[in-house]
């Protein structure tokens, strides 16, 4: 079920909103696959149904957990050198557990944003100095994004059952 839809209010307000509407979006393209449907590969990248919802946690924990709030890897929950821009999922996951990681790293960046002024700023070394909105917005691209291969994934996937 997507968030409520708030369409009025301040701006942060409706710059989250935004990005847990995207976060859900992106969990509804895998609802209701199976394991087997949701790794299955369409295209010839590693992007799955069920990798696009595994990459979506390792880009939360990247954003929020390590570069705003400052976190080692090893106080990461969930974190993996497969974070490192990758679209894998170990044999042993399920998609039920690929969506609790996502669900949880989402709580958590909620949490570390919570703790900055949209115009508050951080160096990254690839994009140079950017603001919490930045992040914000970024996250709501990214999320959207990946929604739509999700959506194109999963009517290729329900095609050919």
């Amino acid at each position: 079920m997507i968030a409520n839809r708030i369409t009025v209010g301040d701006e942060r307000t409706i710059i989250e909103n935004m990005l847990d509407r995207n976060r859900e979006a992106l969990i509804e393209t895998v609802r209701g696959l199976s394991d087997v449907d949701a790794r299955r590969r369409l295209v010839t990248s590693l992007t799955t149904p069920i990798s696009l919802i595994k990459h979506a946690a390792a880009a939360e924990r990247i954003w929020f957990q390590r570069f705003w709030a400052g976190l080692d890897e090893s106080e990461c929950e969930g974190y993996s050198r497969r974070d490192e821009g990758t679209f894998v999922v170990a044999d042993g996951e399920s998609l039920s557990d690929v969506i609790a990681e996502f669900e949880s790293a989402s709580r958590r960046s909620r949490e570390i944003a919570s703790r900055f002024d949209l115009d508050d700023v951080k160096h990254n070394p690839r994009e140079g100095t950017v603001s919490m909105r930045w992040t914000l917005l970024a996250m709501i691209e990214e999320f959207a994004r990946h929604a739509g291969h999700g959506d194109i994934l999963r009517e290729q996937i329900v095609s050919v059952r």
